[in-house]
């Protein structure tokens, strides 16, 4: 029998936190356990053409390993490195299983501990920490003839390096984050490109910059990258005033889009195509100055949501207005599970209560990490957890300080168990979704992924980061019951 005080589920930078925090916490007795045959979460596993993070890298680091980065933005293979530095550092390969799937997991309330049923066989701990991420459950839209097609096909979260895209054509079904970088990376390889855009997005130019040898040795030096962090953290907090206070401000950014656009593409049917008709911010803002060039390119052609998808057969695409492609590949930017499908795997609470049925109508839970009926239970990135401006490290960073308060708290009563009460989550969801009306991710007139079936806002947090971590930097004992 496999018995842990802790058990984390997935090695990204929500595991690797929790991890490490853990150990400088004096707890050693956990496990990572990790489906995938690798260490390291989503850096490690998209590894599309292109692949970069859009928050700048000195932010989008951990507090307490930092990095002589190489650029402001940095490249997939950098944050790959990055990812195995935080491992290697901190001693984390010898406490991962791979290739374990968690199957369910249920709480035992006479023991008071979670038996968690994998593929190889049963884990138990006192505690479990899910950080299997939020954008870890690819989604491929069911089209008609999906299965005819007789080409290559997959998505970017799990892109076919043996695959040979130069000199074939190509259709690239999405664009957003994602399909924003793959495109300008293949288009001038490949014969032809076609992008299947349901909606545009709305695009401000990548301030990307290369760090030199004099500043990467300033990054070495702790005030100094510690001074970059804050400086580079107030710089990107001031966009909620914007995406919640003002409209005037979102106004002016939005303003700054269409400019950027005007300049980047000048003919004036593509740049139609290419004009959100919600405002800015209500979808995932895409950093890129490459994007808009790759599209006017002459050997890519856009389609949009008039000219989409209709079906598949076996040489290619039929679309909507009755045309039809011809293609090698179809590469799937499609996104991912982000909200209903934020916990994979079926969890079953005390009395039997199922974490589906208390989600079926939309994920919720107090801080975003903790519900009632679920003891001991912690969700690293869930609802309303996720952050429309800055570093989603920052948020994680700041659940540590809540998850770490519940175990110190039971171990220093003597107790085993620890759950929110109902009437505290239903106070803090209210609060959330209350809060989330005043934002452009509520009001701004789209549909995107941070919402759920039901139409309510699950992904972002409302507000200030700082306000976030003032939520979590104490555990509140009146709100929660210990046994």
């Amino acid at each position: 029998m496999q018995t842990y005080r802790v058990l984390i589920i997935g090695s990204g930078f929500g595991g690797q936190c929790a991890a490490v925090n853990l150990l400088k916490a004096g707890i050693d007795d956990f496990r990572l356990l990790e489906r995938r045959d690798f260490f390291g979460g989503t850096w490690c596993q998209n590894t599309y053409p292109g692949a970069a993070v859009d928050v700048p890298s000195p932010l989008y680091s951990l507090s307490f390993a930092p990095y002589r980065w190489t650029q402001m933005f940095a490249a997939q293979a950098e944050l790959h490195q990055y990812t195995q530095y935080v491992i290697e550092h901190f001693g984390l390969r010898e406490r991962v299983e791979l290739q374990t799937n968690v199957e369910r997991i249920e709480w035992e309330e006479a023991e008071k501990r979670w038996a968690v049923q994998t593929n190889r066989g049963v884990f138990y701990a006192q505690f479990v920490i899910n950080a299997s991420g939020p954008l870890s459950q690819p989604v491929i839209p069911p089209f008609p003839g999906l299965d005819r097609f007789q080409g290559k096909t997959f998505h970017t979260n799990n892109w076919d390096h043996s695959y040979d895209y130069r000199g074939k054509r190509v259709a690239i079904v999405g664009s957003g984050a994602s399909a924003a970088q793959v495109i300008p990376a293949i288009a001038p390889e490949v014969e032809q490109l076609h992008v299947f855009q349901r909606t545009p997005h709305w695009v401000l130019p990548r301030a990307d910059r290369t760090f030199g040898r004099f500043q990467r040795w300033l990054l070495g030096l702790k005030p100094a990258y510690k001074l970059l962090r804050w400086l580079l953290y107030w710089q990107f907090e001031t966009r909620v005033i914007a995406f919640k206070y003002s409209k005037p401000a979102i106004h002016l950014v939005q303003r700054q889009a269409l400019r950027f656009l005007k300049q980047q593409v000048p003919d004036p049917l593509l740049r139609e195509k290419l004009t959100p008709d919600f405002t800015i911010g209500c979808k995932r803002i895409l950093l890129s100055s490459t994007y808009y060039p790759a599209l006017t390119r002459p050997n890519v052609t856009l389609h949009s949501r008039e000219q989409g998808i209709a079906a598949l057969d076996e040489t290619g695409i039929t679309t909507t207005d009755g045309q039809h492609i011809e293609v090698d590949l179809i590469v799937w930017s499609t996104g991912y599970d982000a909200t209903d499908g934020v916990v994979s795997y079926p969890v079953t609470g005390k009395h039997g209560v199922q974490l589906k049925d208390v989600w079926a109508q939309y994920p919720r839970a107090y801080l975003g990490t903790s519900l009632p009926e679920f003891p001991n239970l912690f969700i690293v990135t869930g609802p309303n957890t996720g952050i429309g401006h800055t570093s989603a490290l920052f948020i994680i960073e700041s659940q540590m300080n809540y998850i770490l308060d519940c175990i110190h708290t039971l171990q220093a009563k003597g107790l085993r168990s620890i759950e929110v009460r109902p009437e505290a989550e239903r106070t803090y969801t209210a609060m959330i979704h209350r809060e989330m009306e005043r934002t452009v991710w509520k009001s701004g007139g789209c549909h995107s992924w941070y919402q759920s079936k039901s139409g309510h806002v699950i992904a972002i947090f409302p507000g200030f980061s700082f306000s976030y971590y003032r939520l979590t930097r104490a555990l509140k004992p009146a709100d929660h019951i210990l046994s």
